[in-house]
């Protein structure tokens, strides 16, 4: 086969084989292609733009234009009102903002950087691993139940069974009778202190020379002098029943760090009933206008707010002792003994003895 020939076979076996890819491409394009599949963009900083790397726009900003420099960021805008991107980004469109529906309470509002969020309105919850297209109505406890916790945004109150008393109604009529005979020698005796008492200062008055009758009240008796000259307490334990039964005050704490150990025990009073607190705050002498500010926080933090403003309102006066008879003010005993309990059981106060 003559040279020339062999020439024009070999260049068409060439042109046919190039395109099939046995033969590379010219090694400008091998390296150009190369560095192209290999550009590697920072994570959650930069974005690619063609064979470049350019910065992400910050958060609560949206990209215009991409960068024409590597490593440089392009053009951003802020996000339009009611829109926002909570991180860096190359966007073109900022997200928008949720809107809280009539049945729930703004907790903190959409702006640039993060999207809003609601929660249920009091007297409502929804759970959080439960689709919430509508708060759910808090339960109430039956009459045969006891509050175990009270309802909050994201869980439904929470009840107990009442555990019936050991022993028959005979077992119960032995407990009852004995303390309708008691109330019936308070009334009785009632009296007689009160006489005895009066006897005992207008003898003294009459007398001169004699030391006058010891006047102590609250828990303790009134005393008489004797003709030995000490005094000794009157008869009066059917006084000291009649006052229990009509009031029935808890003793009172004395707390052991002073503002620190008060402020230690607002915590215990979050299993306030909600249907109270409102109630329990204007007790306290905290104005509507106060608490209806407080109204988008959790129960939680809601309870620990308003007790911190109380404190700063009494001052130096501010006691537990003043929260707990607010507490027997409105009928909540249950709760008034559980944080009397939880303070002395914590080591933040102790009875003061008598």
């Amino acid at each position: 086969m003559p040279n020339h020939l062999q020439y024009v076979v070999f260049s068409v076996l060439i042109w046919l084989l190039k395109p099939m890819g046995a033969f590379p491409w010219s090694g400008l394009d091998v390296v150009g292609r190369r560095t192209q599949r290999d550009i590697n963009c920072s994570d959650n900083l930069e974005y690619l733009n063609g064979k470049i790397c350019c910065l992400n726009c910050p958060a609560g900003t949206r990209m215009i234009s991409a960068c024409t420099t590597a490593r440089e960021k392009g053009q951003c805008e802020e996000c339009d009102d009611g829109t926002y991107t909570e991180h860096t980004n190359s966007l073109k469109h900022c997200f928008k903002c949720t809107q809280c529906r009539s049945d729930q309470e703004i907790v903190r509002p959409c702006t640039h950087t993060h999207n809003a969020e609601c929660q249920c309105k009091l007297g409502g919850f929804c759970a959080p691993d439960q689709a919430c297209e509508v708060c759910k109505k808090c339960s109430r406890c039956e009459k045969d139940e006891e509050l175990v916790r009270n309802c909050t945004p994201t869980s439904n109150t929470e009840c107990k069974k009442i555990q019936p008393k050991s022993g028959s109604s005979s077992a119960n009529a032995s407990v009852i009778v004995p303390l309708v005979l008691l109330a019936v020698v308070a009334i009785g005796v009632t009296p007689v202190c009160v006489w005895r008492y009066r006897r005992a200062t207008d003898s003294q008055r009459s007398q001169p020379g004699r030391v006058k009758v010891g006047q102590q009240h609250s828990d303790n008796c009134p005393t008489e002098e004797v003709r030995s000259g000490e005094p000794r307490r009157l008869s009066c334990s059917g006084l000291i029943l009649s006052r229990q039964l009509e009031d029935e005050q808890l003793p009172k704490l004395v707390p052991v760090n002073g503002e620190e150990s008060l402020r230690k025990c607002f915590e215990y009073f979050e299993e306030i009933d909600v249907d109270y607190h409102k109630r329990f705050f204007r007790h306290l002498g905290i104005s509507d206008n106060v608490i209806k500010s407080k109204e988008h926080l959790l129960y939680e933090d809601r309870i620990h707010e308003l007790l911190n403003i109380w404190v700063e309102k009494e001052g130096r006066e501010a006691s537990l002792n003043d929260l707990l008879k607010a507490l027997l003010d409105l009928n909540q005993r249950r709760t008034a003994e559980n944080v009397k309990e939880n303070a002395i059981h914590y080591g933040h106060y102790f009875c003061e003895e008598k």
